[in-house]
């Protein structure tokens, strides 16, 4: 078994915050750890200025859920615990009921992301591991989609495993394919996901090659690497002169070369230099992909040009300046009464809730409605002219994963399928309001 692997079977339970290990013990030692509690997870506001987020994380969250068992060791090092909240860790696994959005969806300000309903002791616990992977995933599968709108049809490769943590560089690479990205260069997330993986060589590749003299031969790495690969290879052609690497490039290739790429300079006035020359040569096939700190803003001001795909590094896995979600884990009922904070600046609402999102009949989402759980099937707030779907669903029942959960092919379909739900406003790259309003049928209106 590798190290990954060994990882992957571990416990998950001390990837917590101290402090849900101390509310617990506390809770214990006055008789409120056994409250059946709510707990909600939502956002007030989507990250910088966004027209939406994108739900990423939750096939995670539930087999981290499922891993989550406190060893001997991990007892041991709690050593501030009492011996009655030892004794219920030794033994703790979730038995409680967890709703949500399906992994894929859109959400916006106020969405009931997930629910998680228990006993206080065993819910509070799965703060910390819940919202490390939803803000994360979530963040990266929000930028994702938004390059992936803006590279218009065009493919997207991720390749930021160098640029974030190395486990972070898988979920990463997940949670970018579930937002459309095509391929990554990460073989860990290909071989445990099987997300297709795409790279060839970089610039060590060409520097490598020297003549006896310690002079550059930049068409003997080319020639090495069509021999090896074949030439429907793509050549990095701007390790040096990039209209002097184009020219070799051919020379070794020839006309069946599969692509170029281009790392550096203004990629839109070269990009239409080099799709020139290679037009020239009669390379009319040889596509042109670009990378070097690409954004979905740098992808969009490609549009028109002569790019036939992308390579995306440090935006996608650090959310393009946006590395977290925004995401909050809150208590919102306890033994069926709601219950809430009213802190200025981060009010919530209380009671267990479900969502609606409406829809015209063109397909075209107007509105999510945020309503207490027990009348979410009335007929209250809601607008005949307009169609209705349900947002949350079951995920886990007495601590069992629900049967059935979409594979990640599906989730990413799933995405797809529900960006051409926005109305076209929404998909601009624009920092503004949310794509879709949400209201509040049932509850008081917040108030600071």
């Amino acid at each position: 078994m590798t190290d990954f692997e060994a990882h992957a079977h571990r416990s998950t339970a001390f990837l917590t915050d101290m402090y849900e290990l101390t509310m617990l013990d506390a809770a214990f030692k006055d008789g409120t750890a056994g409250r059946n509690c709510s707990f909600e997870v939502f956002t007030r506001r989507l990250s910088g200025e966004r027209r939406y987020g994108v739900v990423a994380g939750t096939a995670r969250i539930l087999d981290a859920i499922s891993r989550f068992r406190f060893t001997t060791a991990q007892l041991e090092v709690a050593d501030f615990l009492s011996d009655e909240a030892k004794d219920y860790l030794c033994n703790y696994s979730f038995g409680g009921q967890i709703d949500g959005y399906r992994e894929g969806e859109l959400y916006f300000p106020y969405s009931p992301i997930l629910t998680v309903r228990g006993t206080f002791a065993e819910c509070v616990i799965l703060e910390t591991v819940i919202l490390s992977i939803l803000n994360f995933d979530s963040a990266v599968a929000s930028a994702a989609s938004r390059m992936v709108t803006a590279a218009d049809g065009r493919p997207i490769m991720e390749m930021g495993s160098r640029r974030t943590n190395e486990r972070a560089a898988v979920s990463a690479a997940r949670a970018a394919y579930i937002a459309g990205f095509n391929t990554t260069s990460n073989m860990e997330a290909a071989k445990q996901y099987g997300i297709p993986a795409a790279g060839t060589a970089a610039h060590a590749w060409t520097l490598l090659h020297v003549d006896d003299n310690g002079v550059p031969d930049e068409k003997a790495a080319f020639r090495a690497q069509v021999d090896a690969l074949g030439p429907g290879t793509t050549l990095l052609v701007d390790t040096f002169d990039i209209t002097r690497g184009i020219a070799n490039a051919l020379e070794v290739a020839g006309t069946e070369l599969g692509a170029v790429r281009i790392d550096s300079g203004d990629l839109g006035i070269v990009s239409r230099q080099v799709r020139t020359q290679l037009d020239e040569a009669g390379a009319y096939d040889t596509k042109i992909i670009v990378s070097s700190d690409l954004d979905e803003f740098a992808i969009a001001g490609l549009r028109g040009d002569p790019v036939d795909g992308f390579g995306v590094g440090t935006s996608v896995v650090t959310g393009s300046g946006t590395p977290t979600a925004g995401l909050v884990y809150k208590l919102v009922e306890v033994d069926g009464h709601p219950v809430a904070k009213r802190s200025s600046g981060k009010v919530t609402f209380g009671g267990t809730k479900a969502a609606l999102r409406a829809y015209r009949s063109s397909g075209v989402a107007v509105g999510e409605i945020v309503c207490p759980l027990d009348e979410v099937d009335t007929e209250v707030g809601r607008n005949p002219k307009l169609d209705y779907r349900r947002m949350d669903a079951p995920l886990m029942r007495d601590g069992a994963v629900v049967d059935h959960q979409p594979s990640l092919d599906e989730t990413r379909e799933h995405l797809a399928a529900a960006r051409r739900t926005l109305p076209w406003e929404g998909l601009a790259l624009s920092r503004d309001e949310p794509a879709i309003p949400t209201s509040f049928v049932g509850f008081p209106q917040p108030t600071d």
